[in-house]
């Protein structure tokens, strides 16, 4: 069975950051450098990183959980604007493809509804064709492109997606 957990002790916070390291580096190989990838978690899905954006920026973390085995999270943060945005939604390769980002998103898009609010939106590499392949599954569409200054010479090259809910 899968469950979304959220994340609420450290305990489980420093699990997803340990998650989010290995993930990271299985789908962002040949997308982006190595180097790029470890300052990106260390900088954004650290534990230290996760425990600031929950408490300065209204971040909540999840785990997929499916029968006893965290197999991936997202992160969701509520915006100003009265969207949902959709930080981060990850899963270890072996467990792609088989319906459960499909559930997450599901999952995702009813907390928006149930917090009255009116799309979720996520950046995405565009590069990462995957990625972009999934969200358009879910009928998001592209709304702009942005390129986004990260620090230590690094960039973010995304599409932004969203969706009305």
């Amino acid at each position: 069975m899968l469950e979304f957990v959220k994340c609420e002790t450290d305990h489980k916070l420093r699990r997803t950051a340990e998650m989010a390291n290995d993930i990271w580096h299985e789908c962002f190989e040949g997308i982006i450098s190595d180097e790029q990838i470890d300052y990106m978690v260390d900088n954004f899905q650290s534990f230290s990183a996760i425990k600031k954006q929950i408490a300065t920026q209204g971040y909540e973390y999840y785990n997929f959980v499916l029968d006893g085995t965290r197999i991936g999270y997202f992160a969701i943060a509520p915006q100003e604007d009265n969207t949902l945005f959709l930080s981060k939604l990850y899963m270890y390769k072996e467990y792609r493809g088989n319906g459960y980002a499909s559930a997450a998103f599901e999952f995702i898009k009813g907390i928006a509804r149930d917090r009255g609010l009116k799309s979720v939106w996520l950046t995405v590499n565009r590069y990462n064709s995957s990625a972009i392949k999934v969200y358009r599954a879910f009928g998001m569409k592209v709304i702009k492109d942005q390129l986004t200054d990260i620090g230590n010479g690094f960039v973010m090259d995304d599409h932004v997606f969203s969706i009305d809910v």
